[in-house]
């Protein structure tokens, strides 16, 4: 049988720790890059990073590619008008508008009118059937008769004491009744000239007519033939002198402060596309709506022909006097969280995101109310390289 002998050579063993040196030195540079000595690390092949972020401040380290991707420009300052554009509704000019109302109770006879028709002074809108109207007929028949039987009482008393047979004491009874007499005459013709109502009326009818107090268009109504009205503190009609009429517009709270009496103001309807109407604020509310939490201002304009219809809806800009303002390329701006910003260079290639409230946009600029000011280095393109 034949013995082999297992045990290593001396070359063997060389080539054994040879192979052990070989793995660890692999390992080593893998590691270690080779201990800066085989070009890695943080050599001049290492990646530079593109931007770094020191708590609000963004960086961008030299050899960055983003510096060639970014346009910085000075924010510059330019004469512009300041706009504020807000919803708005075509009003009556309360001025020139009567709620109507009726007298007395009684029930519709005749509706003369229709919503929405125009009409003229004096024109008959509703005869109404009142018994309350004969009252008043009957208590000044009553008072003029008293009046005429104590007037020709006076004069015999009067008669009576020039000749001595009638005392002191009756003359000015007679003269005491007749003053209260003509007292009670004067307010019942009074109460009919109130109602409407011609005191001297042969016909006596009880029919009571509401005219129109001036010319305008019916705006609202609340009666219909037949109603019963026992209510006469409740309108039954409005009418409105439509001639003129108010553009209403709304407000917010926040701006309150940037309008003022006199403002220009342009006013839009979408019934005259393309059609804007130029004037003044005519008014400023001195109380914020509580519901809305907006300030009203009123445009007044001439409405010749009556385009201009009560609830119609407008869009209102009102304009604000010419004055510095910083102007930016729009493509500076950025939308973060809803909100609009840019990045403002605090130091060389140094930025921090500033909110800004964009008032105008013109073209390719736009007015910067606030956040911004003249001079401030900002970045103009390349902005959403930084955005986060």
């Amino acid at each position: 049988m034949e013995i082999y002998d297992h045990s290593a050579t001396a070359r063997g063993r060389a080539f054994l720790w040879g192979g052990i040196g070989a793995g660890a030195l692999l390992i080593a540079v893998l590691f270690t890059h080779g201990f800066g000595l085989l070009g890695g690390g943080h050599g001049a092949n290492a990646e530079t990073p593109l931007l770094l972020h020191q708590g609000d401040k963004i960086i961008i380290p030299e050899g960055s590619p983003l510096r060639q991707r970014l346009t910085v420009l000075p924010a510059a300052a330019q004469a512009a008008s300041g706009k504020l554009t807000l919803p708005g509704v075509v009003e009556a000019d309360p001025a020139r508008t009567a709620a109507l109302l009726t007298p007395l109770a009684g029930r519709v006879r005749e509706l003369k009118v229709a919503l929405g028709d125009r009409v003229a002074a004096g024109q008959t809108l509703a005869i109404i059937d009142s018994p309350d109207l004969a009252q008043a007929y009957e208590d000044n028949d009553k008072a003029a008769d008293n009046f005429e039987l104590t007037r020709r009482n006076l004069e015999r008393q009067e008669g009576q004491h020039r000749i001595g047979a009638a005392s002191d004491r009756d003359l000015d009874q007679a003269r005491s009744d007749h003053a209260q007499a003509a007292a009670e005459y004067e307010r019942t013709q009074a109460r009919l000239r109130a109602v409407g109502a011609a005191s001297d009326s042969k016909e006596r009818l009880h029919w009571l007519t509401l005219r129109a107090p001036f010319a305008g268009s019916i705006t609202t109504l609340a009666i219909a033939p037949g109603n019963m009205i026992n209510d006469p503190t409740q309108p039954v009609m409005t009418i409105a002198d439509l001639g003129n009429v108010w553009v209403t517009a709304l407000v917010p709270e926040q701006d309150v402060g940037t309008v003022a009496k006199g403002q220009d103001a342009e006013v839009a309807l979408a019934a005259y596309p393309g059609q804007a109407l130029r004037g003044k604020v005519l008014f400023v509310s001195d109380v914020i709506e509580a519901d809305s939490h907006r300030n009203k201002v009123r445009i007044a304009f001439e409405n010749g022909g009556l385009r201009l219809k009560p609830n119609m809806f407008a869009t209102v800009t009102l304009l604000e006097a010419q004055r510095p303002r910083v102007i930016l390329p729009t493509s500076a701006l950025l939308m973060n969280n809803d909100r609009t910003s840019v990045f403002v260079a605090t130091a060389p290639w140094t930025f921090e995101r500033r909110i800004v409230d964009a008032q105008l946009e013109e073209g390719p600029t736009v007015v910067i109310a606030s956040g911004v000011t003249a001079g401030e280095q900002v970045v103009v393109k390349g902005g959403i390289l930084l955005n986060d």
